[in-house]
């Protein structure tokens, strides 16, 4: 059994006056973290008019209207609830966020849908639901730092995700630049932008800083990930992995509470262990984290993972009680693959553990690798153009490059995982393997 989350808000306009010329937009799905259940995420509509008010959720009906890819069009019908979203600028602009889960799904089958009310509906889309199999081989595109203006990737991931080359995106922080700004309307428009990729695939997100605004309100509602923590962290597992998402962020904004900070490292230990169970690791054998901040990077700036006390890496002295970092945790559990953004470049990293390299051997340092590796992937483009590097790399890292782009991977299965890096600035794409055993690289071009 399957299920399908819709989330849709609505920004409404004269106080007790029936809705109309709504049209749902912003529309996302995503996976809700349990095999037996699919997700989709996220509808909006609006009004025309700029005077924002909350208008009953009677006067407004979440629903989808779904059926299988061929079949009769629109055989199911899904209710789903609203929550109201005040943005915290000064215009106060009231949103309703609208939620609907599909329940029954054939697993690994394609749907039709659209989501609304006899107010207005959405385009039609098109998803497949979660393949429920440990010996799925999923494909995935994964970026950060992917703003409203000047977003290079987005057309190149808007086509290949219609062509169904993606089962997964993996969004690791940093939306829009910003999405609280101007009230809420660059939130609002990014959202639109990436409709065209989030409507059809699932689209897992994780915290950046630029998210920071009102306690990261806008990141917490805007998104629907697995789990009861606000999208902060979470984990789910698709075919032979185990993906965790978390929040770096919480090492940095403590006016929000250090007790987040605290209360995450409890929930990755005991969601560690649990993957680490024999029998769970024997169905899943890859371990995945996301997290937005890295804990190395070779940039020329000074952000957290150039400096050797990182806090995300060894955690913070500074705090009573100390704040634990999360290197020597993810190494304990044998993280087999760190995923980073936030550096607006992309670097790939030797296997490493506090700074010294764990290649599996000097002739294939990617296989059964002594330590996680890391991959940064932060240059999907934004309104603050590339980041740079130091003149010479460190030990650790293996490739650097300053081209806009974004990462492809696939689950291949227990055993090998590939990884390639797009760069939109050039025809050819950069290979990149990672594997706990043998991995046979083809580089490929366009």
């Amino acid at each position: 059994m399957a299920a399908l989350l819709c989330f849709c808000a609505l920004i409404s306009a004269v106080c007790c006056a029936p809705l109309i010329e709504t049209q749902p937009e912003q529309v996302h799905v995503s996976y809700p973290g349990e095999i037996s259940l699919f997700m989709i995420d996220s509808c909006q509509s609006k009004q025309r008019q700029t005077v924002v008010v909350f208008i009953p959720i009677i006067f407004w009906l979440s629903v989808v209207e779904y059926g299988l890819w061929g079949g009769k069009l629109f055989s199911h019908t899904a209710e789903g609830d609203a929550s109201v979203f005040i943005d915290g600028g000064p215009e106060n602009r009231t949103m309703y966020v609208h939620r609907v889960t599909l329940t029954d799904l054939t697993p690994a089958a394609s749907y039709v849908y659209h989501c609304g009310s006899d107010a207005g509906w959405s385009d039609i889309f098109y998803f497949t639901s979660l393949n429920e199999s440990v010996s799925f081989s999923p494909r995935f595109a994964l970026f950060g730092d992917m703003g409203n203006e000047n977003p290079q990737s987005l057309s190149r991931l808007q086509k290949e995700t219609q062509m169904g080359m993606y089962d997964v995106i993996l969004h690791i922080g940093d939306f829009a630049y910003d999405m609280h700004e101007d009230n809420g309307r660059i939130g609002d428009e990014f959202m639109r932008q990436i409709q065209s990729i989030a409507a059809y695939t699932p689209y897992m997100t994780c915290p950046g800083n630029h998210e920071w605004a009102y306690n990261f309100s806008h990141y917490r509602s805007r998104f629907s990930m697995p789990g009861h923590t606000e999208n902060l962290w979470y984990s789910w597992n698709i075919g032979p992995a185990h993906i965790i998402s978390f929040s770096t962020e919480v090492y940095f904004y403590l006016e929000y509470g250090l007790d987040l900070l605290f209360r995450q490292y409890d929930w990755l230990q005991a969601d560690l262990q649990e993957a680490n169970r024999p029998e769970n690791r024997a169905q899943r054998p890859w371990i995945i984290t996301m997290g937005h901040r890295p804990m190395y990077c070779s940039n020329d700036d000074g952000d957290d993972c150039t400096h050797f006390q990182s806090y995300v890496r060894l955690g913070r002295n500074d705090t009573k009680p100390i704040a634990p970092g999360l290197e020597d945790l993810f190494y304990q559990y044998g993280v087999d693959l760190e995923l980073w953004a936030h550096e607006h470049t992309y670097e790939r990293l030797w296997p490493v553990y506090d700074y010294k390299v764990f290649n599996g051997s000097s002739e294939e340092p990617y296989v059964n690798p002594k330590a996680p590796v890391h991959i940064i992937t932060g240059s999907a483009g934004c309104r603050e153009k590339h980041d740079g590097f130091i003149p010479k790399p460190r030990d650790w890292s293996a490739f650097r490059s300053t081209d806009y782009g974004y990462t492809r991977m696939r689950l291949i299965n227990g055993t090998h995982l590939y990884l390639e890096q797009v760069s939109d600035d050039q025809v050819a794409l950069a290979c990149v393997c990672v594997s706990v055993c043998l991995f046979v690289c083809v580089c490929v071009s366009e």
